[in-house]
């Protein structure tokens, strides 16, 4: 439902802002209001209320509806409009002035520029965006929606993944530039949604998911291309895809940690404000974190030009040297920081830890005798016991299950009480090193075919399942249901589960990788189905990424 005065005077822009963005119940701009459903009742209320009320007051009906919908406790959204116009004159001269500053300002043009991300990288910003908003501009006036360009960088990906599992020259050539194409259209489905408005629950989705499936896709190819070559990368492949995935577990959990939370200065934080004022050091930091145009570009060079396994080494010593300058600089801005963290910020920690019904059980006993433990440190220390048990312990050996338990302990005792402490963002992200790098261990210490790349998959379907968790929480709707974590275990107890099967399987170690190909499905299903139903409901957020490039 929209309301606009008659005598508004503006850009066409101006009022697209505030009549069809789908993400907010209620927006407005001077002389426009527009409300979704779940404000309706609220403008209802407002528009009897200013009958009621009569004509009296300077400002136009439709900013009255505005201030009494808001007053009435919902939240409008007003964009922030730059150079665009949006006003309501009185006066002939008025009307005057606002018609000539509307002249004066080509709306398209901000359009245009305002498609683009205000944060990305420095390889997307000066050698994607800007030609990537034309080809954004060219699929609107087409009628493509920014899901079908998506997709498309889905398929493009894909067949790039396919092309480098050839393990021929000419296929890592096409797949370099063909990986190229797929970031290009990656970034223009984004600058779609944002030049036409399109944003949606599906598309909130596939944004979400598409990136991690396309990255991951390729580590596959490059690794079936080198094997074609006798050279086996497997390895290489999952401790990428599982650097990467913690790498951005921190930044996800440090985000929610900090997200709200009060006093939130640092000195750290002060000497970044004080770089950010100095312009080619913004350039520098967002460059050496490896954001991922950069990643994607070099990936695409070093595939055309030299072979997967200097793929891997780059992406792993690039990757690493990233994590390691971000992850400093919080963990100095946690420590120097004197901020309160919020319920809100705990329960996000908490629900990103990914706690299955052993933690849980754990938790409940010691609930209330918890707050003397470093809860921290506990997780720290039981990631590292089940990191060193899993990586110098033979295969199959049954003291890793004793380790196994052990993590179990720590994981339910981390968690016991609120995560409200200085560094306890760290608390998922060194989880999800115990799991990744457990599993990864047992198939490499196989040494059975088919262990390596089953390991890849399970991986990926629990990886997966975790960021699905980032982008529910991210969108405000809560991490996914309880019953879901349960079924697939939680972080420890999948980690119990495959320490088990290589104990139980230590004399059949081909069947080793059976094992992990069925967990993995299993994983899989459970998470997809969940999640898809979620995603296309009605109840998830009409949100399109904006967040620092992943």
């Amino acid at each position: 439902m929209a309301v606009v005065d008659s005598a508004f005077v503006g850009h066409v822009h101006a009022l697209r802002l505030a009549l069809t963005d789908p993400r907010f119940d209620a927006c407005a701009v001077t002389g426009a209001l527009a409300v979704q459903a779940g404000a309706r009742g609220a403008l209802d209320k407002a528009a009897a209320e200013a009958a009621s009320a009569g004509t009296d007051g300077a400002a136009p009906y439709a900013d009255r509806l505005a201030a009494a919908v808001e007053a009435a406790g919902t939240t409008v959204q007003r964009p922030e409009l730059g150079t665009l116009v949006a006003a309501v004159p009185t006066t002939g001269a008025d009307r005057d002035a606002a018609t000539a500053a509307v002249a004066a300002v080509d709306d398209e043009a901000v359009r245009l520029r305002t498609a683009v991300k205000s944060r990305d990288g420095f390889f997307t910003t000066f050698f994607i965006s800007p030609y990537s908003r034309y080809i954004a501009r060219w699929c609107a006036r087409r009628g493509l929606t920014p899901n079908q360009v998506t997709t498309a960088s889905l398929i493009t990906a894909l067949i790039a993944a396919g092309c480098a599992a050839t393990g021929e020259r000419w296929g890592y050539v096409a797949a370099g530039v063909l990986l190229l194409v797929s970031f290009v259209l990656d970034c223009t489905d984004g600058q779609l949604a944002r030049y036409s408005l399109q944003y949606s629950t599906m598309g909130a989705w596939l944004d979400a998911t598409f990136d991690r499936a396309k990255e991951y896709a390729f580590y596959a190819g490059l690794a079936l291309g080198a094997a074609r070559n006798g050279d086996d990368v497997w390895a290489l492949a999952v401790g990428s895809m599982i650097l990467m995935t913690c790498r951005h577990v921190v930044d996800f959990s440090f985000n929610e940690a900090n997200h709200d939370a009060t006093a939130n200065t640092s000195p750290t934080a002060a000497l970044s404000g004080r770089l950010d004022s100095v312009g080619w050091t913004v350039w520098v930091r967002r460059m050496i974190i490896l954001p991922i145009g950069e990643r994607w570009a070099m990936i695409a060079v070093l595939t055309a030009f030299t072979t997967p396994r200097i793929v891997f080494y780059a992406l792993l010593i690039g990757c690493a040297f990233g994590a390691l300058y971000t992850t400093a600089g919080r963990v100095l801005r946690s420590l120097t920081r004197k901020a309160t963290r919020t319920d809100r910020a705990a329960q996000a920690l908490a629900d990103l830890a990914d706690s299955g019904p052993l933690a849980e059980l754990q938790a409940r006993l010691l609930r209330g005798r918890a707050g003397s433990f470093g809860s921290v440190y506990v997780a720290a220390l039981g990631t590292l016991v089940m990191i060193a048990g899993a990586v110098f312990l033979p295969f199959g050996d049954p003291r890793l299950i004793a380790v196994a338990v052990i993590y179990v302990m720590a994981a339910g005792l981390a968690v016991a009480a609120p995560l409200k402490g200085a560094l306890d963002w760290l608390i998922p992200p060194l989880f999800r090193a115990a799991e990744y790098v457990t599993v990864l261990a047992l198939a490499v210490k196989a040494d059975v075919p088919g262990a390596l790349p089953a390991a890849f998959g399970l991986i990926a379907a629990v990886a997966y399942h975790h960021y699905d968790t980032v982008y529910r929480i991210r969108g405000g709707t809560g991490a996914p249901p309880h019953w879901l974590v349960r079924t697939i275990g939680g972080h420890e107890g999948r980690v119990l589960l495959i320490t088990v099967l290589a104990a139980v399987l230590v004399s059949r170690e081909a069947d080793f990788p059976v094992a992990l190909t069925v967990t993995a499905v299993f994983v899989a299903l459970v998470v997809l189905v969940e999640s898809i139903r979620f995603w296309v409901s009605s109840g998830a957020p009409a949100v399109h990424d904006e967040g620092e490039p992943a």
